[in-house]
């Protein structure tokens, strides 16, 4: 007795002992399913590359401790004129109501969380009053210097007078007191509005202004040119500091306050705007929006790349809302987004709907719950209708209720084993997790037929006497080789994955795999085990349990399945031409497969119209992320539509800042770079940093033009110095585009460069890696660049998909090619039949490679594994066709007989198999997330292809091996009419067997 045959027997013997043990088992394993958690972000799809890392140094590195550990949402506005003096105060309005709310106030971060188009205008008018004001005082201050000094003039030529005898004591004391008096009131006046600290540094600068002035008087006194003596002109120099000390120095924090970076409160901004009347409302808001002065920028950016500078209307603005993540991490839009963030967004969605302005609130808890909720939707929708599907199909093919029962009990037995090991794994559920169920319930639908169907062959013999055990031990050892086989295979075609750079992937891999192994200790041990003993029970009480196996016997289906049979027996060369075309034309469509890894992607469109008529729980919600993605990339800037460039090395070498400024000249003029509506590309680097700065600071401007020394705009010495300087005036504007560390050293810099929503991750990445390419060009070890930033890296995550679909394919098939043969060779049969075996995989494979090209469909994270689908179903396929067909050649000894019964038998279950999964999944095309319908599509075209593959294709390659390359039967045409029942012991030729053959023609 053969290995197999002592196991099903062992199996068929003590099923009680299988059925406690496995039961068990079931229970310890499925002890994990609560432990699974779900990610649907996008982030965790980034392998290890150099762009990933570069990216991520970027986050750690450049990123003020305020900015870190953050997410963003952008509220845009749209109306008639959303810059009017009404929408613009609605909308500082809306902020305090977004304050207002706790558990949304509490998301923010702690220093400008809201910025928008109405805050940069209010603060202006604010800052503008201020300024005045600031201007007016500092007139006041330096007409009082002004007048000490002239006062200290006419106390010295009093001295004078009294020292010459022109005066007495008592009218120079007399007028001394006047002129002290009028030192007094002068002091007095100029400091009326000041604080106690700010007068005494301006009686400070008083006195020190007469002191300097009484100098300056004797000189004059003594010569006749004090513009040419040296000390009168150092005390002239130090007067210009003391005029200085005693103006913009007493007035410091009140204009340090006017560059600050803080918000005035909202009530404030809010004041301020409603003070102004109609004409000076547009004249603040033109200069705030005239796009002319670099601190103007950023309002430039929150504007529609429609918008015409300086314009008092437009239809569009956005507003910046800043949230804390604590310690969650997001890259973009594709990061993971907590609950938390999740529900605050959609609060601020609420609040948005109810005011009278049109709001379009788009963030990453809006999209990541638009992804979840159509997930759910989508299940929703397509589980019923699947579970219908699937029950009817069974129904056709079972045509026994226990017999459904105890199939659809083994699909959620092997989902639980699965699940339930990701639970222990901590593996979490993600979009490619969505494709493991259906893997599984197919391979489950495809076990339990064959093992169903076999077992029915057996009973239902003519003559047979075998009892329910005896029946599912011969089925067991007749079909067990073959489910071990196509176990085996399957999960090598899966453990390929293993090789991707992307986790998930390689987690997608082993989960498969491992629900693979269960499906067959389940389907060959469990559910046999239980039917075993349900069936001996019923046929105890006198309920037959002799059922028909489908496809067998006369009938439309069996003469549906020997077309297979038939093509082979009159023209199999026609047959393989045919195929051999087909998969000629598939390898090309392969090779023009796009390649797509894009949040839209997962983001479902406004559900049609035929899911209003479903039932209240079925209908899915509203869906809007998709229209607000798409008008996003049309009219501004997204959060995560950036490439960069990181610089490693000798970033104060001045050499380096030549390149930045190449660098951002081709970037300008690159067709991927985003406009401002001023027209100019959108590029932050040290050198514009620097610009920035230099026009609002006038002793950094000193600086940059002393560094500058041939006037082009690109500093050429003192560059440490002069980012020292950067960060001690604006050092959240430099640590933006720096890495400066703990020991004031500088490692790194980076260019950013805004990308159109509209420009592909392909297109991108070459511009941005040209760019990098020549900031590094000739540098030696002084500096690397390096191109990154989230199309960049989502562009390397393509590759990487790409590279995955291509390796696993090639490993796969060398890899089963070379288990089909050494498997079939050690079982006694021909080596060659392996590479029979596998042809017609390897056809599908190029055929629903060539369908998605032809029907426009790329490789995604989903469909990315329909390869590995394919190779799994399709050589479970074909392993039981020529399994049957090896058994039965030996057997019954003539190709024709052998080869109908193989179709009709085996093909049977095959059909049954096909069409459930087919039909089940198929009904994925409903579903109304985008992924979930081409998962749908091109899984239920995968089943279909890898079918008709197994009994049209590989039926004529069967007889084409067993003419040229396989043993000596007969190919008597008589045999083709009939098929022979099946064999009772498994396998082996009988007497009887011996007898029914002789006369054939060998």
């Amino acid at each position: 007795m053969s290995v197999p045959e002592r196991l099903a027997d062992a199996i068929a013997t003590h099923t009680r002992i299988v059925l406690a043990v496995l039961l068990l088992s079931t229970a310890v394993v499925g002890a994990g399913m609560p432990r699974v958690d779900d990610d649907s972000s996008l982030s965790q799809f980034e392998s290890d590359s150099p762009e990933a890392k570069a990216l991520e140094r970027i986050d750690g590195n450049f990123t003020s401790d305020q900015r870190e550990n953050t997410t963003s949402v952008q509220l845009i506005v749209r109306g008639d004129n959303v810059l009017s003096k009404k929408s613009i105060i609605s909308s500082l309005e809306f902020q305090q109501e977004l304050r207002a709310n706790e558990s949304i106030n509490s998301t923010f971060v702690e220093n400008q969380s809201i910025t928008g188009v109405e805050n940069i205008v209010a603060i202006t008018a604010i800052k503008g009053e201020r300024s005045a004001e600031l201007n007016e005082t500092r007139s006041q201050l330096q007409d009082g210097l002004n007048r000490t000094v002239g006062l200290q003039g006419q106390y010295e030529q009093l001295n004078e007078s009294y020292e010459n005898g022109a005066i007495n004591q008592t009218a120079y004391q007399t007028r001394s007191a006047q002129l002290e008096a009028q030192f007094d009131a002068v002091v007095e006046n100029a400091t009326a509005d000041l604080s106690e600290n700010q007068t005494e540094r301006y009686e400070s600068a008083v006195a020190q202004a007469r002191s300097i002035e009484s100098q300056r008087y004797q000189i004059r006194a003594q010569t006749e040119t004090p513009s040419e003596n040296a000390e009168y002109q150092n005390l002239s120099s130090e007067l210009q500091d003391v005029y200085r000390a005693g103006t913009y120095g007493v007035l410091e924090e009140e204009y340090a306050a006017l560059q600050s970076s803080v918000q005035p409160p909202l009530e404030e901004q809010i004041d301020a705007l409603e003070d102004l009347n109609e004409r000076e409302y547009e004249r603040t808001l033109s200069r705030t929006l005239s796009g002319n002065e670099s601190e103007d920028n950023f309002a430039i950016a929150l504007m529609p790349t429609s918008y015409e500078p300086g314009s008092t209307q437009a239809d569009a603005r956005m507003t910046y809302l800043t949230q804390q993540t604590e310690d969650e991490t997001t890259s973009g839009m594709a990061g993971a987004v907590s609950d938390r963030i999740i529900e605050s967004q959609l609060q601020i969605r609420e609040l948005a709907d109810t005011k009278d302005q049109e709001y379009l609130v788009f963030g990453g808890g809006v999209i990541t719950d638009e992804i979840q909720r159509s997930m759910g939707d989508s299940l929703a929708i397509v589980g019923p209708l699947a579970l219908l599907f699937v029950v009817i199909a069974l129904v056709v093919a079972y045509r026994d209720l226990l017999d459904i029962i105890l199939g659809i009990v083994g699909i959620i037995a092997v989902l639980v084993w699965t699940f339930g090991f990701m639970g222990w794994a901590g593996i979490a559920f993600n979009q490619m997790f969505v494709a493991v169920p259906v893997l599984l319930i197919g391979l489950s639908i495809d076990y339990a037929i064959h093992v169903f169907m076999r077992h029915r062959e057996q009973r239902a013999e003519v003559g047979s006497i075998d009892s329910v055990r005896g029946s599912m031990s011969t089925a067991l050892a007749g079909v067990g080789v073959a489910l071990v086989w196509v176990t085996a295979t399957t999960v090598i075609g899966f453990l390929s994955n293993l090789v991707s750079p992307i986790g998930p992937i390689r987690e997608f891999g082993i989960v498969s795999s491992v629900g693979i192994v269960a499906a067959l200790i389940v389907f060959g041990a469990l559910i046999p085990a239980a039917k075993i003993e349900i069936d001996e029970f019923l046929e105890s009480h006198g309920f037959d349990r002799r059922k028909r196996a489908f496809g067998t016997g006369e009938g439309r289906f069996s003469d549906a399945l020997a077309v297979g049979s038939v093509a082979a027996r009159k023209a199999p060369v026609v047959v393989l031409i045919g195929a051999l075309v087909l998969t000629a034309g598939g390898v090309y469509g392969a090779t023009q497969v796009d390649t797509s890894f894009e949040q839209e992607d997962f983001i479902a469109d406004s559900p049609p119209e035929w899911t209003d008529s479903l039932p209240g729980p079925l209908q899915p919600g509203e869906y809007q992320a998709k229209n607000d993605l798409d008008y996003v990339n049309e009219h501004f800037q997204r959060e995560d539509s950036q490439a960069q460039i990181l610089i490693d090395g000798s970033v104060t070498d001045p050499a380096v800042l030549d390149r930045i400024e190449t660098a951002r000249s081709e970037a300008t003029d690159s067709d991927i770079a985003y406009e401002l509506a001023t027209g100019e590309a959108d590029v932050q680097d040290p050198l514009s940093t620097m610009e920035a700065v230099a026009a609002r600071n006038e002793s950094f401007n000193e600086s940059f033009e002393a560094a500058d020394t041939d006037g082009d705009g690109v500093p050429e010495e003192n560059v440490s110095a002069l980012y020292d300087q950067l960060f001690e005036i604006d050092g959240e504007a430099a640590s933006q585009v720096l890495q400066r560390t703990e020991d004031g050293e500088y490692e790194s810099a980076r260019l950013v460069v805004a990308v159109k929503g509209s420009a592909s991750s392909g297109e991108t990445t070459d511009e941005m890696q040209d760019i990098a390419s020549s900031i590094e060009a000739d540098s030696g070890d002084r500096w690397s660049a390096i191109a990154t930033g989230d199309p960049i890296v989502s562009y390397v995550v393509e590759q990487d998909l790409l590279d995955t679909v291509i390796e696993s394919l090639l490993i796969t098939l060398v890899a089963v090619f070379v288990f089909l043969t050494v498997a079939y060779r050690l079982t006694g049969s021909s080596a060659t039949l392996g590479i029979v075996t596998l042809l017609p995989v390897a056809f599908a494979v190029s055929w629903i490679l060539g369908t998605m090209f032809v029907i426009g469909m790329p490789f995604n994270i989903l469909t990315g594994m329909i390869t590995s689908l394919t190779i799994g179903l399709g050589v479970a396929y074909s392993i039981h066709v020529s399994d049957r067909y090896s058994l039965e050649l030996e057997r019954q000894g003539n190709v024709w007989s052998a080869l109908r019964t193989t179709v009709t038998g085996t093909g049977g279950a095959l059909l049954g198999s096909a069409a459930t999964t087919v039909g089940g999944f198929g009904t994925l095309a409903f579903a109304i997330l985008p992924a979930l319908q081409q998962f749908g599509i091109i899984t239920a075209l995968t089943i279909t292809y890898a079918f008709l593959a197994s009994v049209v294709v590989l039926p004529a390659l069967l007889v084409l091996w067993t003419r040229y390359l396989g043993p000596d039967v007969s190919f008597d045409p008589s045999g083709a009419r009939h098929s022979t029942p099946a064999a009772s012991d498994g396998g082996r030729r009988t007497a009887v067997d011996d007898r029914s053959s002789e006369g054939d023609e060998r």
